[in-house]
């Protein structure tokens, strides 16, 4: 019996495990110094990048070598790097490129926040609130770089699931949606683009919408408005369907109430709201979305949610929850009607 048939002692099972944070932050150095780019025409040696880069030949040598051994290049027996499937999605002109999303991870910010989890599984609290003194999106207000990196990331994110949400849920039922905190649009947009007839409203803060108009939405100008307020107060009125994504998960109970709430006092008689998020599911198998959750309860306070938890958090905000819809992305549409 050859070693490969024996199942790995539980100790070297756990080290493999923590060593996660090794991969993601080299994985995140690998993006910062933008190799996926400089091998995008053929194969590279490190020699031949440290040159260009101004990186010591050495070191970044084992920095390739490591990100090869988990499929995020190729090293060639020559000596030379090539690019993978894997690698090309941090290249910067990926559609989508995860680039941000890879130096997301390697921020202070980020690091630090996972640093003091002990302090958020204790309190219930944010743990980036005790590390900086001020919640997440106060920090990224006043830190223009990191805010430029965590949108790029956003909108890599909203680049998949997007498409993803549009091919899975019919929209021609509607004559009107409106996006609640929809950013720049892109989600908006692609649903435009796939419902003929369709008319949207973006709803965001004031300084998100300002700039929303040459973005992805430019093309549908003549079938979309924009609108800013306080969606825990409330939203436009008058539209058939309210879709938001990656909004709920972002906060606790009671404010999430307060934005459903906002929602089913606008809504038309006869219409839906659409939560598009994770729907952790019950069990023990793995599941991105369970360690999503630990990053929404250490950054800005949310949660991702079970269905049951969805279903609670609908009916106390006056909805009932009809269906959810599975997309081709970790997200799933949920859907639910005036209760």
């Amino acid at each position: 019996m050859t070693s490969e048939n024996h199942s790995l002692p539980p100790f070297v099972g756990m080290e493999n495990l923590l060593n996660g944070n090794f991969i993601a932050g080299a994985l995140a150095g690998l993006a910062k110094l933008g190799i996926a780019d400089l091998v995008a025409a053929g194969p590279r040696s490190a020699a031949d990048l440290a040159s260009e880069i101004g990186a010591d030949a050495s070191a970044l040598y084992r920095l390739m070598r490591a990100t090869a051994s988990v499929g995020v290049l190729a090293e060639q027996e020559d000596g030379r790097f090539a690019q993978t499937p894997l690698s090309e999605c941090l290249r910067t002109d990926a559609t989508p490129s995860l680039r941000d999303l890879a130096i997301m991870g390697g921020r202070e910010w980020s690091a630090l926040g996972w640093s003091q989890i002990e302090y958020s599984i204790r309190t219930g609290k944010p743990s980036i609130d005790k590390v900086y003194g001020m919640p997440i999106f106060e920090y990224m207000g006043k830190h223009p770089e990191e805010a430029a990196i965590f949108n790029g990331a956003m909108t890599a994110i909203s680049s998949i699931d997007s498409p993803a949400v549009a091919a899975a849920y019919d929209f021609s039922r509607f004559g009107s949606i409106v996006d609640v905190g929809g950013g720049h649009g892109l989600l908006l947009a692609t649903i435009l683009a796939k419902t003929p007839g369709l008319k949207g409203t973006l709803y965001d803060l004031d300084f998100v919408v300002a700039g929303a108009g040459e973005g992805p939405l430019a093309p549908f100008m003549d079938r979309c408005s924009f609108a800013s307020g306080d969606m825990f107060a409330s939203v436009p009125a008058g539209a058939d369907g309210y879709i938001m994504k990656h909004i709920i998960h972002d906060w606790d109970d009671e404010r999430c109430i307060k934005i459903l709430k906002a929602c089913r006092a606008a809504v038309n008689p006869g219409g839906r709201l659409l939560v598009v998020d994770s729907v952790i599911a019950p069990g023990n198998g793995f599941s991105p979305s369970k360690f999503l959750d630990l990053q929404m309860l250490l950054m800005p306070g949310g949660l991702e949610r079970t269905e049951v938890q969805f279903r609670a958090l609908f009916e106390a905000a006056g909805w009932r929850l009809i269906r959810v819809v599975p997309t081709m992305s970790l997200d799933s549409i949920l859907e639910a009607e005036p209760a």
